[in-house]
């Protein structure tokens, strides 16, 4: 997804495959270039994506009074989902702008208008869906084909490693579940994003449409 970022609009994520699988979708939906996705390049072996991307929202909406017109941050609920939308309106009560926080995530993806014209909208999407546990992966496991069979097989696949406990995955279960399944397609081991790309993903879901929908409430709506 090529962007312009001279229109000061901002959508900042955990790392790479979440930007691929999102520019994707985005291409799919024909999405307005008009906001950069930017994810926090790691340091250190012991770099935490969530802090990096967590400081990240912090500097940039410090920084945003009169420059940006938009900011959003979409990370992994993971299994702690409370405490995700807890570290990210807090960054928001910190700084002090004024912003009227939702007690809980809106499902269809959280927009916060700015009280002053100056001041950006705010956009929080946790995935995979705002009100479960997860990440972008089970974000992306949903838009395997309703009709596909391999994906009960690769289910499948993992109960059996699990029952004999050869799984060394640990809680990453989602990964593995999609990543087996991308292996065994015409085109083994396509990423996530080129997957969508390539239609051997589908972005017609409800779920794809509520965050494009999203996306386009938070950069494209003038209100």
């Amino acid at each position: 997804m090529t962007v312009n970022s001279k229109l000061n609009a901002y959508l900042l994520v955990e790392g790479e495959n979440d930007l691929h699988v999102i520019s994707a979708l985005c291409g799919k939906y024909n999405v307005p270039k008009n906001f950069e996705i930017s994810f926090p390049k790691m340091t250190g072996a012991s770099a935490n994506g969530v802090d990096l991307l967590l400081n990240s929202f912090r500097l940039q909406l410090r920084g945003s009074a009169g420059d940006t017109k938009a900011l959003g941050i979409v990370l992994d609920a993971d299994d702690i989902p409370d405490q995700r939308w807890q570290q990210v309106t807090s960054i928001i009560e910190q700084a002090r702008l004024g912003y009227i926080i939702p007690e809980q995530p809106d499902p269809n993806g959280v927009i916060i208008l700015p009280l002053l014209e100056y001041q950006p909208r705010l956009g929080i999407w946790l995935m995979p869906d705002n009100k479960t546990v997860g990440e972008l992966e089970d974000f992306v496991s949903v838009l395997i084909p309703s009709q596909d069979e391999l994906s009960v097989y690769a289910n499948n696949a993992l109960n059996q490693i699990e029952q004999v406990n050869l799984n060394r995955y640990g809680k990453k279960r989602s990964k593995a579940f999609i990543h087996t399944w991308l292996a065994w397609q015409d085109e083994p081991g396509l990423p996530m994003g080129r997957a969508i790309t390539k239609k051997v993903l589908s972005p017609n879901t409800p779920l794809a449409f509520t965050f494009i929908d999203w996306l386009n409430r938070l950069f494209i709506s003038p209100h």
